[in-house]
Formats: C-alpha cells, sequence, structure tokens
C-alpha cells in the first residue's frame, strides 16, 4: 500500500512520516492519512479521529444544546461554557461543512463537531456550535443570512452565558468557510454594525466561483446561472473588508481548495492592513483537519490562538 502511494506522497511538500518524527501526528496516522489521499471522505476519517475524542459528560464545561437563534427547523446552536465563572471570555463560533447540502453541528454518538467546542472553552473561549439551513431547499443567500442571524443572536445573547460581545470569532470549514466568507464580504448581510466580529477564519473554503467549474454542490446552493456567479462570490469583498482574517487549507485538500487558499492569500495582500494571516497545515486532509482538534495535534488550533491574541 504504501508503494501504491509513492507518487502521492513525491507530489506533496512534506515527507509523510519523517515530518511527522517532529509533530504531534503519530507516524501510522500520518500514512493512513496519506493513503486516503486527497478526498473528502467523512465515515473514513472520522473513524481514524473518533477514537482520539471525548466522550460525554464532559468535565468542567457546561454545555446548553439547541437553542434556537432563528424560526427555521435547523436554527439551532449549542453553546460550550467553562463551568467556572470568569471575566468575560472571546466567544468562537464554529459553521460545520457539508458542500451546501448536508452535515450538522453534531451527528447522532458522534464526537464531532463537539471537540471544537471542548477546546474552546477549555482554552479560554466561549463556544458556540451552530447549523444553517440547506440547499437545495434553501440556496444562496440563506447561508450567509442565517450568518447574520447565528452573529446577532450571540451578540445579545452571550454575555448572560459569559462571553465578550465585543470579541466574536467566526469560524468555519468547506461550506462553512465558503458561508463564513459570504457573510463577512457582503454587508447586506449584517444585523449588526460593522459586521459584529472582531475577526473570521476560514478553513478550506472557495472564495472565487469563476476560478473553476462549479460542481454539483455549488450548482444546488448558488444556481446553475454563471452570470451571477461572481457577484455571489466573497474574494473581493474579502479584499475590501476591514475585519481581520485568518485562511487555512490542508496539505491534502482537494486541489481546488489549495488553489482557493492562495488566490485569497494572495488578493488580501491588496488590503489596506496588509496580508491576511494564512496557514496550510501540514500531513493534514480535507477533514482531518477539524477532526484533529482536541486531540495533541495542535498545529491548527495553536495558530487559531496566535490570530486571537494578535486581534486587538
Amino acid at each position: 500500500m504504501r508503494l501504491a502511494i509513492s507518487a502521492l506522497a513525491a507530489a506533496l511538500t512534506f515527507t509523510g512520516p519523517a515530518l511527522a518524527q517532529q509533530s504531534p501526528m503519530p507516524e501510522d496516522l500520518a500514512w493512513k492519512l496519506l493513503e486516503l489521499g486527497r478526498v473528502i471522505d467523512p465515515p473514513k476519517t472520522a473513524a481514524l479521529y473518533a477514537p482520539l475524542q471525548q466522550k460525554e459528560p464532559y468535565q468542567g464545561v457546561k454545555v446548553e444544546r439547541d437553542v434556537k437563534y432563528g424560526p427555521a427547523e435547523r436554527h439551532l446552536l449549542d453553546v460550550f461554557a467553562p463551568d467556572t465563572a470568569a471575566a468575560p471570555r472571546p466567544v468562537l463560533i464554529y459553521i460545520h461543512g457539508g458542500g451546501f447540502v448536508a452535515g450538522n453541528k453534531r451527528g447522532p454518538g458522534s464526537p464531532f463537531y463537539d471537540n471544537v467546542m471542548l477546546w474552546a472553552a477549555r482554552r479560554g473561549f466561549v463556544g458556540v456550535n451552530a447549523t444553517y439551513r440547506l440547499a437545495p431547499a434553501f440556496p444562496w443567500p440563506a447561508g450567509a443570512e442565517d450568518m447574520g442571524a447565528i452573529v446577532q443572536w450571540v451578540s445579545e445573547n452571550i454575555a448572560s452565558r459569559g462571553g465578550n460581545p465585543a470579541r466574536i470569532f467566526l469560524m468555519g470549514q468547506s461550506a462553512g468557510a465558503v458561508h463564513v466568507a459570504s457573510y463577512v464580504s457582503h454587508g447586506e448581510f449584517h444585523k449588526v454594525k460593522g459586521g459584529g466580529l472582531a475577526g473570521a477564519i476560514m478553513v478550506s473554503g472557495i472564495y472565487d466561483l469563476t476560478a473553476s467549474p462549479a460542481g454539483d454542490a455549488e450548482l444546488a446552493y448558488y444556481g446553475s446561472d454563471p452570470s451571477r456567479y461572481a457577484e455571489r462570490s466573497s474574494l473581493q469583498g474579502l479584499v475590501g473588508s476591514p475585519i481581520p482574517l485568518l485562511i487555512t487549507a490542508a496539505e491534502l485538500d482537494p486541489p481546488r481548495f489549495v488553489e482557493q487558499f492562495e488566490l485569497l492569500k494572495q488578493a488580501t495582500c491588496k488590503r489596506p492592513s496588509g496580508c491576511a494571516r494564512s496557514f496550510m497545515l501540514p500531513q493534514h486532509s480535507h477533514m482531518s483537519e477539524v477532526y484533529s482538534i482536541n486531540t495533541p495535534d495542535t498545529r491548527l488550533t495553536d495558530e487559531i490562538l496566535e490570530f486571537v491574541k494578535s486581534v486587538k
């Protein structure tokens, strides 16, 4: 099997297990991710990471489930906060992926994405894990509208749960990153002055729909009229937004996500504030980048913490 993936390994900029020896990723796990390759495979990736995650009940963390933030059936969020009182904490909102047509803040019996919230609550945040309406029943701009409703709810309600409404960070992965980017870049969806964010974190998103042919997921959400794709993309709006950005992708992401990462990374250097903070996550794949959160592999979360500290 390892010989069969040698061509893929050679094509990557990292050296597989050789780098794993210098990182928190065990060598066998590095090989398994490399063998899976540049694919989006939640079940197989989850099987690798679920044994590394905690199970309920979660000690030291207070969890509030399925809080309504709007009228739709999927307008739900979970709040994770330390069970000890402290000064108001920054807030990390997490938005899951799922190709615009699937996904949830938490699956039955799954540790994902409670893992993101547990990490947040134990690293000084109040965590908010939210879901949103899905295509094709709810096409563009439902996702961006729901981001606005989530941020508004957090702004108005998080102080009573120990959070600081002036320090809200909105993080999304895959389709979640696209919705975060759409919200940041399109001010018409802001229900809070200035967008209500201290910063935005986008993990393996798509930012320019015109840069490559639309797949089935984009067609389901954005529609089949390519003449609308430029205005519905987030690239130019992100360049014009004053909100601080952290952009990441994974080395084993499908090529399109790496291309979009590089595209946005270069484009943000035109911002008056300078280039956005960016980071390519070694060894990881599209799903392992977030499934690994709250394990000993802290390379992504270290970047998030540094980003949050850098935002005044």
